[in-house]
């Protein structure tokens, strides 16, 4: 084996030989392919990788029903993003998942009543957000394919439960998260491209606020945690704050929408094109139609702090609501 090579390579080559399935086997290699530094002396290697992972995404192609069938912790990505409820057992995530997107998730007062992900879609105003219940934390079996699934969501909402101390909840999440490579963002702080790692937005959402008991631990999870992640305490059995988590969920995902207007015409405000933050009118020109992205000379946008069919450049940067006239 070539010299220099991190010990991330090793760790992920090793996640690769373990790997039984091959959407493993493509994660792992497409890590170790992100992380081998490129020189001379690994030339060699960088090739074989390469073909190693084109041959299994091959293979995915030709068996895409095997792959589905013997591997349910790969979830295709539906909607305008995929968000993966994280925790430990008996915190409600499957109650949670039902409310939120009225899947049937099987729902008990025992531990490990989740055994594979389950999707749902959830509404929110004008857009689908896919949310994923997945096993909870400690559980070995889903170890490689939870982990896998987490780095692959868009963004996370930890739930907690309030008849138990959150702080130790959230450190024992959070260790769990950072032994495997994942790290949740705090306020203000922007993504980060570290090789290895997984950095992703989280809510974190204390459930079971109907309880007499748990009023005081809400009291103390806000006091201490709300100027550090996005924060709300929640009752899926009473449909407390609900409507607010979704709002937090959509707030953590860093998404905008844009609407298209021709000129003369309304926008149509039920279609949104779905873009990240920090998004410009070109990416927004890029997603409608490449032929616009070539030819656009400016845009007129109507949105909150704008004056009515203000002129704005291709590099103008969108917020969440704009609405789009492209001129070309």
């Amino acid at each position: 084996m070539p010299a220099n090579l991190p010990p991330q390579y090793k760790e992920a080559e090793d996640r690769y030989r373990q790997a039984k399935t091959t959407p493993e086997k493509i994660l792992a290699l497409e890590e170790m392919l992100a992380i081998i530094p490129h020189h001379k002396g690994t030339d060699k290697l960088i090739a074989q990788l390469r073909k190693r992972l084109s041959q299994h995404k091959e293979e995915t192609q030709r068996r895409p029903s095997i792959s589905r069938q013997i591997d349910p912790f790969v979830v295709k990505k539906e909607g305008a993003a995929q968000v993966a409820l994280v925790g430990l057992p008996n915190s409600g995530k499957s109650q949670i998942l039902a409310v939120l997107t009225h899947a049937l998730p099987l729902i008990a007062d025992y531990p490990f009543t989740t055994r594979f992900p389950l999707p749902g879609m959830m509404k929110f105003e004008n857009i689908q957000v896919q949310i994923l219940d997945t096993p909870p934390f400690m559980d070995e079996f889903a170890e490689t394919g939870l982990v896998n699934l987490i780095r692959n969501a868009d963004a996370l909402t930890v739930i907690l439960d309030l008849t138990e101390d959150c702080g130790t909840q959230i450190d024992l999440i959070l260790e769990e998260l950072d032994r495997r490579r994942i790290r949740v963002l705090k306020k203000g702080e922007g993504k980060r491209q570290e090789i290895g790692w997984y950095y992703k937005r989280a809510l974190f959402a204390a459930n079971k606020a109907d309880l007499k008991e748990a009023q005081e631990n809400c009291r103390h999870f806000l006091d201490q945690y709300s100027k550090i992640y996005p924060t709300l305490c929640i009752s899926a059995r009473e449909n407390l704050n609900l409507e607010e988590m979704k709002k937090e969920i959509f707030g953590v995902l860093d998404l905008v929408r844009a609407y298209t207007k021709a000129p003369g015409k309304s926008p149509d405000l039920n279609d949104p094109v779905i873009l990240t933050k920090g998004s410009r009118v070109l990416d927004f020109a890029s997603q409608i139609h490449k032929d616009f992205a070539q030819k656009l000379k400016f845009a007129r946008i109507w949105g909150k702090g704008k004056y009515v069919g203000q002129m704005v450049q291709r590099d103008y940067v969108l917020q969440d609501g704009d609405v789009i006239e492209m001129h070309i």
